[in-house]
Protein backbone atom coordinates (compact mmCIF):
# COMPACT_ATOMS: atom_id res chain seq x y z
CA UNK A 1 0.00 0.00 0.00
CA UNK A 2 1.52 3.64 -0.88
CA UNK A 3 2.02 6.07 1.45
CA UNK A 4 -1.21 7.79 -0.24
CA UNK A 5 -3.57 5.17 1.31
CA UNK A 6 -2.22 5.18 5.12
CA UNK A 7 -2.27 9.33 4.68
CA UNK A 8 -6.02 8.91 3.86
CA UNK A 9 -6.69 6.62 6.80
CA UNK A 10 -4.72 9.01 8.96
CA UNK A 11 -7.39 11.27 8.26
CA UNK A 12 -10.30 9.42 7.45
CA UNK A 13 -12.26 8.77 10.03
CA UNK A 14 -11.97 12.51 11.08
CA UNK A 15 -12.90 13.53 7.61
CA UNK A 16 -15.64 11.45 7.18
CA UNK A 17 -17.25 11.95 10.58
CA UNK A 18 -17.50 15.95 10.18
CA UNK A 19 -14.35 16.17 12.41
CA UNK A 20 -12.73 18.75 10.37
CA UNK A 21 -14.70 21.49 11.67
CA UNK A 22 -16.13 21.71 15.41
CA UNK A 23 -19.87 20.37 15.57
CA UNK A 24 -22.64 22.37 15.42
CA UNK A 25 -24.46 22.80 18.44
CA UNK A 26 -28.49 22.00 18.93
CA UNK A 27 -30.62 25.06 18.98
CA UNK A 28 -31.30 25.42 22.62
CA UNK A 29 -27.50 24.90 23.52
CA UNK A 30 -28.71 25.61 27.17
CA UNK A 31 -30.62 21.67 27.37
CA UNK A 32 -27.30 20.14 25.68
CA UNK A 33 -25.11 17.99 28.34
CA UNK A 34 -21.98 20.48 29.20
CA UNK A 35 -19.56 17.10 29.35
CA UNK A 36 -20.14 13.40 28.05
CA UNK A 37 -18.31 10.67 29.68
CA UNK A 38 -15.80 8.30 28.15
CA UNK A 39 -14.48 5.03 29.57
CA UNK A 40 -11.03 3.56 28.03
CA UNK A 41 -10.27 -0.34 28.91
CA UNK A 42 -6.83 -1.07 28.45
CA UNK A 43 -4.64 -3.92 27.43
CA UNK A 44 -0.73 -4.36 26.66
CA UNK A 45 1.67 -6.70 25.92
CA UNK A 46 -0.88 -9.89 25.41
CA UNK A 47 2.02 -12.28 23.66
CA UNK A 48 -1.11 -14.47 22.70
CA UNK A 49 -1.60 -15.59 26.45
CA UNK A 50 -4.71 -16.99 24.99
CA UNK A 51 -4.55 -20.11 27.38
CA UNK A 52 -4.07 -18.86 31.36
CA UNK A 53 0.24 -17.83 31.54
CA UNK A 54 1.92 -20.23 33.83
CA UNK A 55 4.67 -19.88 36.73
CA UNK A 56 5.69 -16.24 37.88
CA UNK A 57 4.25 -14.69 34.47
CA UNK A 58 0.55 -16.50 35.42
CA UNK A 59 0.68 -14.37 38.88
CA UNK A 60 0.04 -10.57 39.85
CA UNK A 61 0.38 -8.37 43.31
CA UNK A 62 -3.16 -7.37 43.43
CA UNK A 63 -4.40 -4.01 45.00
CA UNK A 64 -4.27 -5.47 48.79
CA UNK A 65 -0.63 -6.88 48.28
CA UNK A 66 -1.41 -10.10 47.51
CA UNK A 67 -0.23 -12.45 45.14
CA UNK A 68 -2.62 -14.13 43.04
CA UNK A 69 -3.76 -16.01 39.33
CA UNK A 70 -4.19 -13.30 36.81
CA UNK A 71 -4.83 -13.72 32.83
CA UNK A 72 -5.88 -16.05 30.21
CA UNK A 73 -8.05 -14.82 27.58
CA UNK A 74 -11.81 -16.24 28.61
CA UNK A 75 -10.46 -14.29 31.96
CA UNK A 76 -9.83 -11.44 30.03
CA UNK A 77 -13.34 -11.43 28.59
CA UNK A 78 -14.88 -11.95 31.49
CA UNK A 79 -13.64 -8.84 32.86
CA UNK A 80 -13.64 -6.95 29.74
CA UNK A 81 -17.72 -7.33 30.20
CA UNK A 82 -18.17 -6.36 33.55
CA UNK A 83 -15.94 -3.28 33.17
CA UNK A 84 -17.41 -2.04 29.45
CA UNK A 85 -20.64 0.13 29.40
CA UNK A 86 -21.97 2.16 26.59
CA UNK A 87 -19.33 4.34 26.71
CA UNK A 88 -16.48 2.21 26.31
CA UNK A 89 -13.47 2.28 23.82
CA UNK A 90 -11.41 -0.96 24.18
CA UNK A 91 -7.28 0.33 22.96
CA UNK A 92 -4.02 -1.67 23.51
CA UNK A 93 -0.43 -0.57 23.61
CA UNK A 94 1.09 -3.37 21.54
CA UNK A 95 2.44 -6.74 21.73
CA UNK A 96 -0.34 -8.07 20.81
CA UNK A 97 1.80 -10.93 19.25
CA UNK A 98 4.80 -11.95 18.53
CA UNK A 99 6.29 -13.85 20.96
CA UNK A 100 3.87 -15.75 21.76
CA UNK A 101 2.77 -19.89 22.82
CA UNK A 102 2.49 -21.72 20.20
CA UNK A 103 -1.13 -21.81 20.49
CA UNK A 104 -1.06 -18.60 18.85
CA UNK A 105 2.59 -18.42 16.86
CA UNK A 106 1.74 -22.02 14.98
CA UNK A 107 -0.76 -20.00 13.17
CA UNK A 108 0.93 -16.41 12.52
CA UNK A 109 -0.64 -15.17 15.28
CA UNK A 110 -4.29 -15.05 13.83
CA UNK A 111 -6.06 -16.78 16.82
CA UNK A 112 -4.67 -13.58 18.79
CA UNK A 113 -5.63 -11.09 16.67
CA UNK A 114 -9.07 -12.73 16.40
CA UNK A 115 -9.08 -12.69 19.93
CA UNK A 116 -9.06 -8.84 20.48
CA UNK A 117 -11.63 -8.44 17.57
CA UNK A 118 -14.48 -10.61 19.71
CA UNK A 119 -13.27 -8.16 22.83
CA UNK A 120 -14.33 -5.43 20.71
CA UNK A 121 -10.64 -3.88 20.67
CA UNK A 122 -10.84 -0.75 18.04
CA UNK A 123 -7.29 0.71 18.58
CA UNK A 124 -3.58 -0.72 19.03
CA UNK A 125 -0.26 0.64 18.64
CA UNK A 126 2.38 -1.12 17.02
CA UNK A 127 4.77 -3.39 19.64
CA UNK A 128 8.08 -3.54 18.76
CA UNK A 129 7.36 -7.94 18.60
CA UNK A 130 4.43 -6.83 15.46
CA UNK A 131 7.63 -6.35 13.47
CA UNK A 132 8.72 -10.01 14.64
CA UNK A 133 8.01 -11.59 11.24
CA UNK A 134 8.49 -8.39 9.13
CA UNK A 135 6.69 -5.60 8.44
CA UNK A 136 4.89 -7.30 4.91
CA UNK A 137 3.44 -10.06 7.45
CA UNK A 138 2.03 -7.28 9.48
CA UNK A 139 0.44 -5.99 6.58
CA UNK A 140 -0.98 -9.01 6.49
CA UNK A 141 -2.42 -9.64 9.53
CA UNK A 142 -3.81 -6.01 9.71
CA UNK A 143 -5.34 -6.21 6.04
CA UNK A 144 -6.29 -9.90 5.48
CA UNK A 145 -4.86 -12.97 3.19
CA UNK A 146 -3.69 -16.01 3.61
CA UNK A 147 -0.18 -16.18 4.64
CA UNK A 148 2.42 -16.63 1.41
CA UNK A 149 4.70 -19.96 2.99
CA UNK A 150 1.83 -21.67 4.77
CA UNK A 151 -1.50 -20.95 3.40
CA UNK A 152 -4.45 -20.75 4.92
CA UNK A 153 -4.85 -21.61 8.93
CA UNK A 154 -7.44 -24.39 9.74
CA UNK A 155 -9.99 -21.38 9.89
CA UNK A 156 -9.92 -19.96 6.75
CA UNK A 157 -8.74 -17.23 4.89
CA UNK A 158 -7.46 -14.44 7.22
CA UNK A 159 -10.15 -11.97 7.18
CA UNK A 160 -7.84 -9.13 8.89
CA UNK A 161 -7.98 -7.64 12.32
CA UNK A 162 -11.22 -5.36 13.36
CA UNK A 163 -9.35 -2.54 15.00
CA UNK A 164 -6.76 -0.10 13.51
CA UNK A 165 -3.52 -0.69 14.11
CA UNK A 166 -1.60 2.61 14.08
CA UNK A 167 2.64 4.06 14.96
CA UNK A 168 3.05 7.28 14.08
CA UNK A 169 6.80 7.21 14.11
CA UNK A 170 7.29 4.43 12.32
CA UNK A 171 8.19 5.88 8.59
CA UNK A 172 9.31 4.71 5.26
CA UNK A 173 13.39 5.67 5.20
CA UNK A 174 12.43 6.45 1.36
CA UNK A 175 10.15 10.23 0.87
CA UNK A 176 9.48 9.75 -2.94
CA UNK A 177 5.70 9.45 -2.28
CA UNK A 178 5.61 12.42 -1.03
CA UNK A 179 4.50 14.90 -3.62
CA UNK A 180 1.51 12.40 -4.19
CA UNK A 181 0.17 11.99 -0.51
CA UNK A 182 0.31 15.96 -0.28
CA UNK A 183 -1.87 15.80 -3.93
CA UNK A 184 -4.25 12.56 -2.58
CA UNK A 185 -4.93 15.15 0.78
CA UNK A 186 -5.79 18.25 -1.15
CA UNK A 187 -8.46 20.39 0.33
CA UNK A 188 -8.04 24.10 2.00
CA UNK A 189 -5.46 22.17 4.65
CA UNK A 190 -3.28 21.03 1.98
CA UNK A 191 -0.17 23.80 2.66
CA UNK A 192 -0.46 23.28 6.63
CA UNK A 193 -0.60 19.28 6.30
CA UNK A 194 2.29 20.19 3.57
CA UNK A 195 4.33 22.19 6.63
CA UNK A 196 3.47 19.63 9.11
CA UNK A 197 4.42 15.90 6.98
CA UNK A 198 7.64 18.29 6.24
CA UNK A 199 8.90 17.48 9.63
CA UNK A 200 7.45 14.20 10.05
CA UNK A 201 8.32 11.85 6.88
CA UNK A 202 6.09 8.98 4.70
CA UNK A 203 4.07 7.14 7.46
CA UNK A 204 4.67 3.33 7.02
CA UNK A 205 1.53 3.11 8.81
CA UNK A 206 -1.82 4.89 9.67
CA UNK A 207 0.08 7.40 12.63
CA UNK A 208 -3.99 8.11 14.18
CA UNK A 209 -6.99 6.68 14.81
CA UNK A 210 -9.78 8.53 15.78
CA UNK A 211 -12.95 7.13 17.31
CA UNK A 212 -16.13 8.43 18.29
CA UNK A 213 -17.92 8.12 21.56
CA UNK A 214 -21.26 10.21 22.59
CA UNK A 215 -21.15 12.72 19.70
CA UNK A 216 -17.31 13.72 20.16
CA UNK A 217 -13.86 12.61 18.57
CA UNK A 218 -11.18 10.89 20.57
CA UNK A 219 -7.94 10.81 19.06
CA UNK A 220 -5.50 8.07 19.49
CA UNK A 221 -1.93 8.12 18.68
CA UNK A 222 0.26 4.99 18.04
CA UNK A 223 3.61 4.70 19.13
CA UNK A 224 6.54 2.30 19.64
CA UNK A 225 10.26 2.05 21.09
CA UNK A 226 12.36 4.05 18.84
CA UNK A 227 14.75 1.12 19.82
CA UNK A 228 12.51 -1.54 17.73
CA UNK A 229 15.48 -1.77 14.82
CA UNK A 230 17.93 -3.46 17.94
CA UNK A 231 15.26 -5.71 18.64
CA UNK A 232 13.47 -7.37 16.12
CA UNK A 233 15.24 -9.00 12.78
CA UNK A 234 16.81 -6.42 10.23
CA UNK A 235 15.49 -8.03 7.24
CA UNK A 236 12.18 -7.46 7.78
CA UNK A 237 12.17 -3.81 8.50
CA UNK A 238 15.05 -2.54 6.42
CA UNK A 239 13.09 -0.07 4.66
CA UNK A 240 11.50 1.38 7.77
CA UNK A 241 12.71 4.26 10.12
CA UNK A 242 11.52 4.28 13.73
CA UNK A 243 11.82 8.01 15.03
CA UNK A 244 11.97 9.93 18.25
CA UNK A 245 8.25 9.12 19.62
CA UNK A 246 8.12 12.74 21.28
CA UNK A 247 8.52 14.24 18.10
CA UNK A 248 6.37 12.34 16.61
CA UNK A 249 3.66 12.37 18.94
CA UNK A 250 3.85 16.09 18.52
CA UNK A 251 3.11 16.16 14.93
CA UNK A 252 0.42 13.75 15.60
CA UNK A 253 -1.16 15.96 17.58
CA UNK A 254 -0.70 18.88 15.49
CA UNK A 255 -2.19 16.84 12.61
CA UNK A 256 -5.48 15.79 14.84
CA UNK A 257 -5.67 19.77 15.71
CA UNK A 258 -5.63 20.46 12.51
CA UNK A 259 -9.07 18.20 12.15
CA UNK A 260 -10.53 19.54 15.18
CA UNK A 261 -9.64 16.61 17.34
CA UNK A 262 -8.92 18.07 20.61
CA UNK A 263 -9.40 14.83 23.18
CA UNK A 264 -6.09 13.15 22.69
CA UNK A 265 -5.06 9.83 24.07
CA UNK A 266 -1.10 8.38 23.18
CA UNK A 267 -0.86 4.64 22.92
CA UNK A 268 3.00 4.28 23.76
CA UNK A 269 4.90 0.64 23.26
CA UNK A 270 7.49 2.02 25.86
CA UNK A 271 7.47 2.42 29.38
CA UNK A 272 9.62 2.33 32.76
CA UNK A 273 10.64 -0.26 35.40
CA UNK A 274 9.13 -0.46 38.90
CA UNK A 275 9.88 -1.09 42.17
CA UNK A 276 9.29 -4.53 42.74
CA UNK A 277 6.08 -5.97 44.65
CA UNK A 278 3.99 -2.48 44.45
CA UNK A 279 -0.10 -2.68 44.10
CA UNK A 280 -1.00 -2.11 40.10
CA UNK A 281 -2.37 1.01 41.16
CA UNK A 282 0.84 2.32 42.92
CA UNK A 283 2.90 4.87 40.94
CA UNK A 284 6.52 2.97 41.16
CA UNK A 285 7.33 3.59 38.24
CA UNK A 286 11.73 4.36 38.11
CA UNK A 287 11.75 7.67 35.61
CA UNK A 288 12.72 6.33 32.21
CA UNK A 289 12.74 6.15 28.82
CA UNK A 290 8.34 5.75 29.42
CA UNK A 291 9.05 9.14 31.84
CA UNK A 292 10.44 11.17 29.55
CA UNK A 293 7.48 10.37 26.45
CA UNK A 294 4.92 11.11 29.01
CA UNK A 295 5.95 14.14 30.60
CA UNK A 296 7.39 15.74 27.07
CA UNK A 297 4.61 15.21 24.47
CA UNK A 298 2.12 18.18 23.26
CA UNK A 299 0.16 19.59 25.97
CA UNK A 300 -3.02 18.84 23.83
CA UNK A 301 -2.40 15.31 25.08
CA UNK A 302 -4.17 14.06 27.80
CA UNK A 303 -3.37 10.54 28.16
CA UNK A 304 -0.89 8.40 27.89
CA UNK A 305 -1.08 4.81 28.03
CA UNK A 306 2.14 2.24 28.13
CA UNK A 307 3.26 -0.58 27.21
CA UNK A 308 6.79 -2.74 26.85
CA UNK A 309 8.24 -2.80 29.90
CA UNK A 310 5.60 -5.47 31.49
CA UNK A 311 5.25 -3.72 34.35
CA UNK A 312 2.26 -2.19 36.52
CA UNK A 313 1.66 1.08 37.34
CA UNK A 314 -0.61 4.50 37.71
CA UNK A 315 1.19 7.47 38.06
CA UNK A 316 0.03 11.03 37.64
CA UNK A 317 2.99 13.20 35.73
CA UNK A 318 3.55 16.84 34.53
CA UNK A 319 2.96 17.78 31.31
CA UNK A 320 5.06 20.46 29.56
CA UNK A 321 2.39 23.39 30.85
CA UNK A 322 2.54 22.38 34.17
CA UNK A 323 -1.23 20.23 34.27
CA UNK A 324 -1.59 16.49 35.72
CA UNK A 325 -1.37 14.03 33.04
CA UNK A 326 -2.30 9.97 33.37
CA UNK A 327 0.34 7.71 32.67
CA UNK A 328 -0.30 4.06 33.11
CA UNK A 329 1.04 0.60 32.43
CA UNK A 330 -0.97 -2.70 32.58
CA UNK A 331 1.20 -5.41 33.25
CA UNK A 332 1.67 -8.24 30.82
CA UNK A 333 0.09 -11.84 29.32
CA UNK A 334 -3.40 -10.25 29.71
CA UNK A 335 -3.05 -9.88 33.69
CA UNK A 336 -4.10 -6.43 33.89
CA UNK A 337 -6.88 -4.45 32.45
CA UNK A 338 -6.35 -0.29 32.83
CA UNK A 339 -9.47 1.37 32.97
CA UNK A 340 -9.73 5.48 32.45
CA UNK A 341 -12.55 7.56 32.88
CA UNK A 342 -12.83 11.43 31.22
CA UNK A 343 -15.78 13.64 30.40
CA UNK A 344 -14.97 15.33 27.18
CA UNK A 345 -16.14 18.80 26.85
CA UNK A 346 -19.13 19.12 24.40
CA UNK A 347 -18.59 22.44 22.61
CA UNK A 348 -14.41 22.27 23.13
CA UNK A 349 -14.33 18.96 22.34
CA UNK A 350 -11.72 18.54 24.53
CA UNK A 351 -10.90 16.37 27.84
CA UNK A 352 -11.50 17.90 31.15
CA UNK A 353 -8.36 16.97 33.11
CA UNK A 354 -9.76 16.84 36.19
CA UNK A 355 -12.26 14.54 35.55
CA UNK A 356 -9.25 11.98 34.15
CA UNK A 357 -9.93 8.64 36.65
CA UNK A 358 -7.89 5.63 36.14
CA UNK A 359 -7.45 2.22 37.94
CA UNK A 360 -5.72 -1.00 37.10
CA UNK A 361 -7.89 -3.80 37.44
CA UNK A 362 -6.35 -7.51 37.96
CA UNK A 363 -7.38 -10.10 35.68
CA UNK A 364 -8.12 -12.74 38.87
CA UNK A 365 -9.03 -16.76 37.85
CA UNK A 366 -11.91 -16.05 40.28
CA UNK A 367 -14.93 -15.50 37.96
CA UNK A 368 -16.32 -17.64 35.65
CA UNK A 369 -14.37 -17.09 32.07
CA UNK A 370 -16.12 -16.18 29.36
CA UNK A 371 -18.31 -18.96 27.48
CA UNK A 372 -17.79 -18.25 24.35
CA UNK A 373 -13.82 -17.35 24.47
CA UNK A 374 -13.02 -20.40 26.57
CA UNK A 375 -14.83 -22.05 23.08
CA UNK A 376 -12.74 -20.58 21.05
CA UNK A 377 -9.31 -21.10 22.89
CA UNK A 378 -10.40 -24.77 23.16
CA UNK A 379 -11.28 -24.87 19.79
CA UNK A 380 -7.20 -23.78 18.42
CA UNK A 381 -5.80 -25.87 21.48
CA UNK A 382 -7.29 -29.29 19.81
CA UNK A 383 -6.10 -27.60 16.59
CA UNK A 384 -2.43 -27.63 17.33
CA UNK A 385 -2.34 -30.31 20.14
CA UNK A 386 -1.00 -33.27 18.05
CA UNK A 387 2.18 -30.84 17.50
CA UNK A 388 2.24 -29.07 20.89
CA UNK A 389 1.97 -32.34 23.12
CA UNK A 390 5.26 -34.28 21.09
CA UNK A 391 7.65 -35.46 23.25
CA UNK A 392 10.86 -34.39 21.81
CA UNK A 393 13.01 -34.92 25.09
CA UNK A 394 13.82 -35.72 28.78
CA UNK A 395 15.42 -33.69 32.07
CA UNK A 396 16.54 -34.70 34.39
CA UNK A 397 15.54 -31.37 36.62
CA UNK A 398 14.65 -27.87 35.81
CA UNK A 399 16.56 -26.47 33.31
CA UNK A 400 15.94 -22.24 33.73
CA UNK A 401 16.69 -19.09 32.12
CA UNK A 402 17.52 -17.59 35.62
CA UNK A 403 20.80 -15.75 35.20
CA UNK A 404 24.15 -16.61 37.33
CA UNK A 405 26.03 -14.18 38.37
CA UNK A 406 28.11 -14.18 35.57
CA UNK A 407 25.16 -13.54 33.30
CA UNK A 408 24.79 -17.14 31.44
CA UNK A 409 21.81 -19.37 32.72
CA UNK A 410 21.75 -23.15 32.57
CA UNK A 411 18.94 -23.08 29.73
CA UNK A 412 20.69 -20.43 27.57
CA UNK A 413 24.60 -22.46 27.53
CA UNK A 414 21.77 -25.44 26.80
CA UNK A 415 20.55 -23.88 23.28
CA UNK A 416 23.88 -22.03 22.51
CA UNK A 417 25.22 -25.92 22.66
CA UNK A 418 22.23 -27.15 20.18
CA UNK A 419 23.01 -24.42 17.72
CA UNK A 420 26.74 -25.27 17.26
CA UNK A 421 25.82 -28.80 16.99
CA UNK A 422 22.98 -27.50 14.22
CA UNK A 423 25.38 -25.23 12.43
CA UNK A 424 28.50 -27.50 12.60
CA UNK A 425 27.50 -29.00 9.18
CA UNK A 426 27.19 -26.96 6.34
CA UNK A 427 28.24 -24.01 8.10
CA UNK A 428 31.66 -25.27 10.03
CA UNK A 429 30.54 -23.12 12.97
CA UNK A 430 33.16 -23.11 15.87
CA UNK A 431 31.46 -21.43 18.63
CA UNK A 432 28.04 -20.46 18.94
CA UNK A 433 26.24 -17.19 20.75
CA UNK A 434 22.59 -17.10 21.98
CA UNK A 435 20.79 -13.59 23.11
CA UNK A 436 19.43 -14.24 26.34
CA UNK A 437 16.22 -12.28 25.65
CA UNK A 438 15.38 -15.17 23.20
CA UNK A 439 15.42 -17.61 25.80
CA UNK A 440 11.51 -16.64 27.07
CA UNK A 441 10.99 -19.40 29.50
CA UNK A 442 12.24 -22.23 31.84
CA UNK A 443 12.08 -25.63 31.21
CA UNK A 444 10.37 -27.38 34.01
CA UNK A 445 10.50 -30.96 35.14
CA UNK A 446 7.22 -31.98 36.44
CA UNK A 447 5.10 -33.09 33.93
CA UNK A 448 2.64 -29.98 32.45
CA UNK A 449 -1.25 -30.43 32.11
CA UNK A 450 -0.59 -32.51 28.81
CA UNK A 451 0.13 -35.39 31.57
CA UNK A 452 3.41 -36.08 29.42
CA UNK A 453 4.91 -37.34 32.32
CA UNK A 454 7.27 -36.07 34.93
CA UNK A 455 10.61 -34.93 32.95
CA UNK A 456 9.23 -35.19 29.66
CA UNK A 457 9.51 -32.27 27.43
CA UNK A 458 6.94 -31.53 24.72
CA UNK A 459 7.52 -29.55 21.43
CA UNK A 460 4.92 -26.76 23.02
CA UNK A 461 6.71 -26.54 25.66
CA UNK A 462 10.35 -26.33 23.82
CA UNK A 463 8.46 -23.65 21.46
CA UNK A 464 7.50 -21.67 24.60
CA UNK A 465 11.27 -21.43 25.18
CA UNK A 466 12.08 -20.82 21.63
CA UNK A 467 9.13 -18.89 20.20
CA UNK A 468 10.46 -16.59 16.95
CA UNK A 469 11.37 -18.72 14.12
CA UNK A 470 14.86 -17.17 13.61
CA UNK A 471 17.10 -18.83 11.11
CA UNK A 472 20.61 -20.13 12.37
CA UNK A 473 23.65 -18.35 10.73
CA UNK A 474 27.16 -18.50 10.68
CA UNK A 475 29.53 -15.32 10.00
CA UNK A 476 33.49 -15.43 9.98
CA UNK A 477 34.61 -13.32 12.37
CA UNK A 478 38.11 -12.41 13.41
CA UNK A 479 39.40 -12.80 17.24
CA UNK A 480 39.72 -8.71 17.31
CA UNK A 481 35.94 -9.16 15.93
CA UNK A 482 34.84 -11.29 18.31
CA UNK A 483 36.37 -9.59 20.77
CA UNK A 484 33.96 -6.45 20.21
CA UNK A 485 31.01 -8.55 20.42
CA UNK A 486 32.09 -9.52 23.73
CA UNK A 487 32.93 -5.79 24.30
CA UNK A 488 28.91 -4.90 23.04
CA UNK A 489 27.30 -6.99 26.49
CA UNK A 490 28.12 -4.17 28.27
CA UNK A 491 27.14 -0.68 28.15
CA UNK A 492 28.45 1.88 26.92
CA UNK A 493 30.92 2.24 23.93
CA UNK A 494 30.18 3.00 20.67
CA UNK A 495 27.09 0.80 20.12
CA UNK A 496 24.88 2.32 23.19
CA UNK A 497 24.05 -0.88 24.69
CA UNK A 498 21.02 0.57 26.92
CA UNK A 499 21.62 -2.71 29.93
CA UNK A 500 24.63 -5.26 29.98
CA UNK A 501 23.10 -8.52 27.92
CA UNK A 502 25.54 -11.44 28.49
CA UNK A 503 25.38 -13.79 25.64
CA UNK A 504 24.76 -17.18 26.41
CA UNK A 505 28.17 -19.34 24.82
CA UNK A 506 28.62 -22.62 23.83
CA UNK A 507 30.68 -24.93 25.90
CA UNK A 508 34.06 -24.56 23.96
CA UNK A 509 33.87 -20.96 24.24
CA UNK A 510 35.67 -19.82 27.39
CA UNK A 511 36.78 -15.96 28.87
CA UNK A 512 37.16 -13.41 31.56
CA UNK A 513 35.27 -10.15 32.08
CA UNK A 514 36.27 -7.62 34.30
CA UNK A 515 33.31 -5.93 36.51
CA UNK A 516 35.84 -1.98 37.02
CA UNK A 517 37.71 -2.57 33.27
CA UNK A 518 36.82 0.30 31.09
CA UNK A 519 34.15 -0.46 27.83
CA UNK A 520 36.73 -2.02 25.48
CA UNK A 521 39.02 -3.75 27.90
CA UNK A 522 36.45 -5.51 29.83
CA UNK A 523 36.75 -9.10 28.11
CA UNK A 524 39.89 -10.99 28.67
CA UNK A 525 41.39 -14.43 28.19
CA UNK A 526 38.93 -15.97 24.89
CA UNK A 527 39.44 -19.34 24.15
CA UNK A 528 38.11 -21.99 21.75
CA UNK A 529 38.49 -25.34 22.90
CA UNK A 530 40.77 -24.04 25.36
CA UNK A 531 43.15 -22.65 22.67
CA UNK A 532 43.63 -18.80 23.06
CA UNK A 533 42.16 -16.55 20.82
CA UNK A 534 44.01 -14.15 18.46
CA UNK A 535 42.97 -11.29 16.85
CA UNK A 536 44.14 -11.91 13.29
CA UNK A 537 42.71 -15.82 13.28
CA UNK A 538 39.11 -16.16 11.68
CA UNK A 539 36.56 -18.02 13.48
CA UNK A 540 32.97 -19.60 12.63
CA UNK A 541 30.48 -17.83 15.17
CA UNK A 542 27.05 -19.29 15.13
CA UNK A 543 23.96 -17.24 16.26
CA UNK A 544 20.48 -16.48 14.92
CA UNK A 545 19.40 -14.15 12.07
CA UNK A 546 18.58 -11.62 15.00
CA UNK A 547 21.80 -11.34 16.29
CA UNK A 548 23.75 -11.67 12.91
CA UNK A 549 21.43 -8.49 11.63
CA UNK A 550 23.41 -6.27 14.67
CA UNK A 551 20.24 -7.03 16.98
CA UNK A 552 20.36 -5.93 20.79
CA UNK A 553 23.05 -3.53 20.05
CA UNK A 554 25.49 -6.22 18.63
CA UNK A 555 26.72 -4.13 15.58
CA UNK A 556 30.08 -6.08 14.95
CA UNK A 557 27.98 -9.27 14.19
CA UNK A 558 27.42 -7.02 11.14
CA UNK A 559 31.16 -6.97 9.90
CA UNK A 560 30.84 -10.81 9.85
CA UNK A 561 31.91 -12.30 6.26
CA UNK A 562 30.72 -15.39 4.19
CA UNK A 563 27.30 -15.55 5.50
CA UNK A 564 25.65 -18.68 5.51
CA UNK A 565 22.22 -20.01 6.65
CA UNK A 566 20.89 -23.03 7.98
CA UNK A 567 18.12 -24.68 10.22
CA UNK A 568 15.44 -22.93 12.00
CA UNK A 569 16.55 -22.00 15.96
CA UNK A 570 13.38 -23.54 16.88
CA UNK A 571 14.88 -27.00 14.92
CA UNK A 572 18.24 -26.72 16.21
CA UNK A 573 16.84 -26.90 20.11
CA UNK A 574 14.27 -29.61 19.41
CA UNK A 575 17.25 -32.02 18.23
CA UNK A 576 19.67 -30.58 20.98
CA UNK A 577 16.33 -31.93 23.31
CA UNK A 578 16.45 -35.43 21.65
CA UNK A 579 20.52 -35.91 22.14
CA UNK A 580 22.11 -37.53 25.04
CA UNK A 581 18.68 -37.90 27.11
CA UNK A 582 17.94 -37.53 29.73
CA UNK A 583 19.72 -34.18 29.71
CA UNK A 584 21.05 -32.48 32.92
CA UNK A 585 21.30 -29.31 33.71
CA UNK A 586 24.57 -27.43 32.40
CA UNK A 587 27.15 -26.14 34.57
CA UNK A 588 27.21 -22.46 34.28
CA UNK A 589 30.58 -22.01 34.47
CA UNK A 590 31.97 -20.82 30.73
CA UNK A 591 32.29 -17.44 31.85
CA UNK A 592 34.60 -15.74 34.57
CA UNK A 593 33.99 -12.80 36.29
CA UNK A 594 36.51 -10.71 38.03
CA UNK A 595 36.17 -6.99 39.98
Amino acid sequence: MTSRSFLRLALAGAVASGAVMLATLPADASKAPRTVPVRLLALNDFHGNLEPPTGSSGRMVDENGQTVDAGGAAYVATHMKALADKNTIAVAQGDLIGATPLISAAYHDEPSVEFMGKLGLKVAAVGNHEFDEGYTELRRIMKGGCHPVDGCSPAGPWKGAQFDYVGANVLFKNRNEKTDALAALGGSNSAQVNQILSDWGVPALPPVSIKWMNGVPIGFIGLVTQTTPNIVTAEGIKDLKFVDEVKAANVASKLLKLVGVKAQVVLVHEGDQVNAGQSPDACSAVPGAGNRIATQVDPEIDVVLSGHSHQAYLCKVKDPAGNDRVYSQGGSFGRVITQVDLNVNVKTRDIDRASVVADNHVVTRTVTPDPEISAFVQTWKDRVAPVANKPVGKITADITNTAAPSGESALGDLIADGQLAATKTGGNAQIALMNPGGVRASLTYTTSPANEGDGVVTYGEAFTVQPFNNLMQVVTLTGAQLKTVLEQQFTGGPNNQPFTKILQPSSNLTYTYSRSAAWGSKVLDIKIDGAPVTDTQSIRVAANNFLVGGGDAFAAFKDGADLWSGPLDIDAFVEQLGRDNPIAPPATNRITVVD
